[in-house]
């Protein structure tokens, strides 16, 4: 009896061992898990903020893009917006207009900033702005058959500049074949002809020769 009880004894005490070390290792084997979930939920928010920063580097980086070109693009815009206000007042027939607008052309082709601009293309418009530059100085000096003359030749040099630098709105190359010897050439943000060289007694006079985008 004794032995039975001893033997039940030493049963007990290994069925109570074992239960206790099972408890751990699933405590272990849950804890182990739980820390795997917790390595790759941190992997995978890692990754996300990655991709978010990814996306907002993107983002910045065009950003800087759309204003690298808006910059390059203001310095022409404001050269044509004189240069529209010119012919304008070249289409009225109005000489102290035309004067104004030149001298006003003048002062924005001398603060044309280059700097966005390789060297090519800077060694160009510094030609090109130079000779615009001259015809703009003698429209503002001279009465309207001489600013017409000297208008046509500008024209031709801000057509140069576009070129190179682009332009943000579609312009309207127009040409009068009936100005001067070889004909007038201008530009315009205006499909419709009103021709600067004859004003109101050939308004219409004139065509459009190519779209500048």
């Amino acid at each position: 009896m004794n032995k039975l009880r001893s033997t039940l004894g030493v049963v007990a005490i290994a069925f109570i061992t074992l239960t206790i070390m099972s408890c751990k290792e699933n405590k272990n084997e849950h804890n182990n898990a739980d820390g795997h979930h917790s390595k790759m939920s941190s992997g995978e928010d890692h990754s996300k903020m990655n991709h978010q920063d990814g996306m907002i580097h993107d983002k910045m980086n065009m950003s800087s893009t759309i204003m690298d070109s808006e910059t390059q693009n203001s310095a022409s815009q404001k050269v044509l917006a004189d240069y529209m206000t010119l012919k304008d007042a070249l289409v009225e027939t109005d000489k102290n207009k035309a004067a104004q607008a030149s001298n006003k052309l003048n002062k924005t082709l001398n603060e044309f900033d280059l700097s966005e601009y390789n060297s090519e293309e800077q060694k160009e418009l510094k030609q090109i702005i130079a000779e615009a530059k001259e015809h703009a100085e003698y429209i503002g000096k001279n009465e309207m058959k001489k600013q017409r003359e000297h208008f046509e030749t500008l024209s031709k040099n801000i057509m140069d500049m576009v070129a190179i630098t682009g332009t943000e709105n579609t312009l309207y190359q127009q040409f009068c074949p009936m100005y001067a010897d070889n004909g007038g050439v201008w530009v315009s943000t205006d499909k419709n002809i009103r021709n600067p060289y004859f004003g109101s007694k050939m308004m219409k006079c004139g065509e459009v020769q190519k779209e500048i985008n």
